[in-house]
């Protein structure tokens, strides 16, 4: 899901920021917040930051805010470009992200001090790929992370259900299902069929079949929904698959927007977080994730005090880490 339509829009406000540009691997590049110059030592910890789709570097407001906030935790804010930044997420897959956040983990390793930790954060869809990098396929072979946060984990499925209408719903997963069927899937949709519903970017009829179809949807189909980690009607079998694979040695924060604008009303937020937690089996910081009450999807124009809610539920997560609360 990508925060390019949330709301309210607020006017554009020229700035710089310092840092440092890491080319972590061939044509992939990370920008690493310089801490403040009253930043009596460097910060030893890294927060990787993953933003979601449509998103890339400064395209979540919040992040700039979450910059200020991890230095006096000897953490600096990283914002990781993959090659599905930006309008590349169309032609992705949450495996090939899973791919480069380990070289990403990988370069972070050889430039932080050896005691220093590395911690995933994704935002929107960079929560599938903080749970694929966790729980996919090729998880034992991924460099180790000090822990993960998700923020905003919601159903693509979901989100894409409440802006078509059932009709074009179904025939453009019919129509991404068919064309994977005749091993054309890397062949891009109309963009009639996805109405560009998570802005102007061409997608392929698998990455559509991946973010827009349901995991047990058709059992016989060649197909398969392969980023489908939050959907509320997920049976717990399935979480057992995903939340359940998530390694006890990884403390995990979830952290879902009270007011976010692609979920269904329908959804009982509390309930859906709550079996996430039990399906985790005591991988989750309970007591720091929840309910961001009042916050939307990327927080865009929200009160300073829902805000200071996450930047503090991270911040606790984050001491926790090292021991403290």
């Amino acid at each position: 899901m990508s925060n390019s339509d949330d709301i309210p829009k607020l006017p554009f406000d020229p700035q710089s920021y310092p840092g440092i540009l890491h080319n972590y691997a061939p044509g992939l590049t990370a920008f690493e917040y310089s801490p403040p110059q009253s930043t009596r030592h460097p910060p030893k910890n890294a927060l990787l930051f993953v933003s979601g789709l449509g998103d890339g570097l400064l395209t979540v407001p919040y992040a700039k805010t979450l910059s200020f906030h991890l230095p006096p935790l000897s953490y600096t804010l990283v914002e990781v470009l993959l090659t599905s930044s930006y309008t590349g997420w169309g032609t992705g897959s949450v495996s090939r992200d899973a791919q480069e956040l380990a070289l990403c983990v990988s370069y972070f390793r050889t430039r932080k001090p050896s005691d220093g930790k590395i911690v995933l954060m994704g935002h929107s869809t960079g929560c599938q790929d903080t749970m694929e990098y966790l729980t996919g396929r090729g998880r034992e072979a991924r460099p180790a992370i000090d822990g993960a946060i998700l923020q905003a984990p919601v159903s693509d499925r979901e989100a894409i259900q409440m802006a078509l209408s059932k009709e074009a719903y179904q025939q453009s997963v019919a129509a991404a299902q068919s064309l994977i069927s005749n091993n054309q899937g890397s062949e891009i949709l109309p963009s009639t069929l996805t109405s560009n519903i998570f802005g102007p970017a061409p997608c392929s009829a698998y990455r559509w079949y991946s973010l827009a179809s349901s995991p047990h949807s058709n059992a016989e189909s060649t197909a398969t929904a392969t980023e489908d980690f939050f959907s509320s009607d997920l049976p717990a079998s399935h979480l057992q698959q995903t939340f359940g694979r998530i390694p006890p040695n990884t403390p995990l924060c979830i952290l879902y927007s009270g007011l976010d604008q692609f979920v269904p009303g329908v959804v009982d937020k509390k309930a859906l977080v709550q079996r996430w937690i039990e399906a985790a089996k005591g991988a989750v910081d309970e007591r720091h994730s929840g309910i961001v009450e009042g916050a939307t999807h990327s927080l865009t124009g929200n009160p300073e005090e829902v805000i200071g809610d996450l930047m503090g539920r991270v911040a606790g997560f984050l001491r926790g880490l090292e021991g403290g609360g």
